[in-house]
């Protein structure tokens, strides 16, 4: 039996394909026209197409949430999101993002930047980009967290990610607790995962520190960097007893992998 106006002389197959390529825009009206068609490879699309459809509604409810959020706490101006990748790792830099979001348009799938796969990160990364108010980005080098601290160099290098935006920002929305960099600031843990613009600098930060990592790895072969992005994995402490230290590593989170020598 054919299916339903506008579908006619389609074929169940070429039907099928059709649903399984329709946007999320394009969906409902699809499976509106679809959902009686009885042929049963038809229904079994249309069940198909439902549930992703059901799938797309509550992940954008989601991040609707999360745009509300940054407005309820930011207000209406400019929203400064700030957050930190690369506190725990043995080599590499801290690497600081601040990211100013519009409202419109949405940037769908944001999300904790560690909920998310590298290649999911990549393409959020690049619609960041593309539609951001604002992009700052700030490292500290291990030799400076080695002569200065976690906290200090943490604090410096979130100035210095907002100050790289370029923006006067109305409020500074940052990860975690209160570290009093801005008079702006307002701090909410586990921020990245429920504020837009702090979910958006958390995929930055993530993206470009995992870009330098790789980078590393050609520089200082043997430590599987590109692999592990400079944390204390198995495989890495056993390089570092074998190989000893690199110029990008820390040498006050290495002493434990490091053979302290007697002084002469």
């Amino acid at each position: 039996m054919a299916a339903q106006a506008g579908e006619k002389g389609m074929t169940a197959r070429e039907v099928c394909e059709r649903i399984s390529k329709a946007s999320f825009e394009e969906l409902p009206a699809l499976l509106d026209t679809l959902g009686a068609d009885p042929r049963k490879q038809v229904a079994s699309a249309v069940a198909r197409a439902r549930r992703r459809l059901a799938k797309e509604l509550a992940e954008r409810e989601r991040v609707g949430q999360m745009y509300a959020l940054m407005r309820e706490l930011g207000g209406d101006g400019i929203v400064l999101g700030v957050d930190e990748v690369g506190r725990g790792p043995v080599a590499g830099p801290l690497t600081v993002a601040a990211v100013a979001l519009p409202a419109e348009p949405i940037v769908w799938g944001l999300n904790d930047s560690k909920k998310l796969s590298s290649e999911r990160r990549e393409e959020l990364a690049a619609r960041i980009a593309e539609v951001a108010i604002a992009i700052g980005i700030a490292h500290i080098e291990p030799a400076t967290i080695d002569a200065l601290g976690m906290a200090i160099c943490l604090r410096r290098a979130m100035s210095l990610a907002i100050a790289d935006a370029g923006v006067e920002p109305d409020a500074v929305l940052i990860d975690g607790n209160p570290v009093h960099v801005h008079p702006k600031e307002t701090c909410i843990v586990k921020g990245d995962g429920h504020v837009a613009c702090i979910a958006a600098a958390s995929i930055v930060a993530k993206v470009t520190r995992d870009a330098m990592m790789v980078a590393y790895d050609r520089q200082y072969p043997g430590y599987h960097l590109a692999e592990c992005k400079g944390y204390g994995s198995a495989a890495h402490i056993a390089a570092i007893k074998e190989r000893g230290l690199t110029p990008i590593h820390r040498a006050t989170f290495c002493e434990n992998f490091v053979e302290k020598k007697n002084p002469v």
